[in-house]
């Protein structure tokens, strides 16, 4: 009988402990699932930036990482971790760290196919003497490593700089970021002569963070401004660090000042942005891994509420949104922010779609998109903020306005190819031209893979082949060399 009660008492104590359990981690297996499937749907799984690449065989579905993620990137789906919300995902690390059995690893690109990373040796100089990497565009996220990789870059320019009083700048920083801000800071400490060329406004690949968004980060020592101790802060609050420490400073940075060309000449390397230009010893690139957006080019653009990339689609909930584009990236937006605003209007300025079918497939069958056919967005109106936009038929000419509480440029982004400006042939898009066939381009010993040089697929499977391509062809014109 004791045998009994002592059976009895164990059942009821593990049902009060383990049934609760039980019950949440079965909620959340099934919140996690529906995660999963709706960024699968949307297309947005993969983050664009550093993000976790999961062993799912080490991976033993602790959930430690999903627990100590802070922007709900993970999930716990078929027993193993796995990211269910990509696109929130910017890089912490934090997963990385707490893994018990090191199934996580930080990583761009897809396990499979993983994303071409510049080589660069132990002081972030690149093969090219006076050429340096920093941060993102290195492979290696978030701002205390981006602060620090700077500054190991810029001491070893001040170690090897000569007083070379050729050049006007002793190094050219490229990127106003946390990673080129600091390469300014350490410049200016060190005495040397630089300047800052930002393509936008200062702060980087933080300004496309959504609103209030909240970084994590690590303390960090800056020079002369000292110890930048924080842990967790908001976007804007980091913003407005940045703003009063350029202030301080008085530091040399031009914004708008997209680079247009780096060219090696015997003095260093002469940079040209612009109408302007400069030489400089030394360059420092350090502008992340974001391209241009394309840009409609009419009044009212700079307004709030317009944007070149999907973020805040939380904010639009119950909203109209406008997504301007016909290709697949204007798809994607559109069926995502469906999720949430209570209309989303796709614009398009012909009378069919150019997304892949099964895009428009979910475009056509989604109750609240609605397709606005052969139209042109000519103007975007508000005060303060956007309330609406003035359309053109491109068919019969007629205007027609229609209010919306956000818009979202989908119309493609520039191929980052400006920089070889009258050293390849490109076409009028940007595009590098590439013989039929193969992966040479006008310029001997000069081979281009990717979307730069493929207007027309701009496929990671696609992308990858002509890598591959490029890789071999390079081999066989190396072998031609040393004949």
């Amino acid at each position: 009988m004791e045998t009994l009660y002592t059976l009895t008492i164990f059942l009821i104590l593990l049902g009060v402990l383990a049934v609760p359990y039980w019950i949440r981690a079965a909620k959340h297996r099934r919140e996690s699932e529906e995660k999963l499937n709706k960024s699968l749907h949307a297309g947005i799984l993969t983050p664009v930036t550093l993000h976790p690449h999961i062993d799912i065989i080490k991976c033993i579905g602790c959930g430690s990482c999903v627990k100590v993620c802070p922007e709900s990137v993970l999930g716990i789906v078929g027993g193993r971790a796995a990211i269910v919300s990509g696109i929130k995902c910017v890089g912490h690390a934090l997963c990385e760290d707490v893994c018990p059995v090191g199934a996580i690893t930080m990583g761009f690109g897809t396990p499979k196919e993983g994303e071409e990373i510049p080589w660069y040796d132990d002081h972030y100089q690149t093969n090219v003497p006076g050429l340096y990497i920093v941060g993102e565009l290195g492979g290696i996220g978030l701002i205390k490593n981006a602060v620090a990789h700077s500054m190991h870059a810029l001491q070893h320019i001040v170690q090897g700089n000569a007083g070379n009083t050729q050049c006007e700048f002793d190094v050219v920083i490229v990127g106003a970021g946390p990673a080129g801000i600091a390469a300014s800071l350490a410049a200016k400490e060190s005495g040397l002569r630089y300047v800052v060329l930002e393509q936008g406004s200062i702060g980087g690949t933080i300004l496309h963070y959504p609103r209030q968004k909240l970084i994590l980060t690590s303390p960090v020592e800056l020079p002369l401004y000292g110890k930048l101790n924080i842990s967790e802060i908001a976007k804007e609050e980091l913003l407005k660090i940045w703003m009063q420490i350029v202030k301080n400073y008085s530091l040399n940075i031009k914004e708008n000042a997209k680079v247009d060309l780096i060219e090696k000449i015997p003095q260093g390397f002469r940079v040209k942005y612009g109408e302007a230009g400069c030489t400089a010893k030394n360059v420092v690139l350090a502008l992340g891994r974001r391209g241009s957006p394309r840009k409609l080019g009419i009044i009212g653009e700079e307004l709030p509420k317009t944007a070149y990339q999907l973020i805040e689609a939380e904010s639009y909930e119950g909203k109209n949104i406008l997504v301007v584009g016909g290709g697949d990236s204007a798809v994607e937006e559109a069926t995502h922010l469906a999720q949430f605003g209570s209309k989303v209007y796709l614009v398009h300025r012909r009378g069919e779609l150019r997304a892949s079918k099964i895009l428009r497939e979910r475009a056509h069958k989604n109750p609240k998109i609605e397709i606005i056919w052969n139209k042109v967005v000519e103007e975007f109106l508000g005060d303060k903020t956007l309330t609406a936009v003035k359309m053109k038929d491109t068919v019969t000419g007629d205007l027609s306005t229609l209010e919306v509480a956000g818009a979202f440029e989908a119309i493609g982004h520039k191929p980052n190819t400006a920089f070889l400006k009258g050293q390849v042939s490109t076409d009028e898009a940007g595009y590098i031209i590439t013989k039929p066939g193969t992966t040479e381009t006008s310029k001997a010993g000069v081979f281009a893979a990717g979307d730069v040089q493929d207007p027309r697929f701009r496929q990671a499977i696609t992308s990858a082949a002509s890598g591959c391509m490029a890789a071999l062809e390079t081999e066989w014109w190396l072998q031609d060399q040393s004949k």
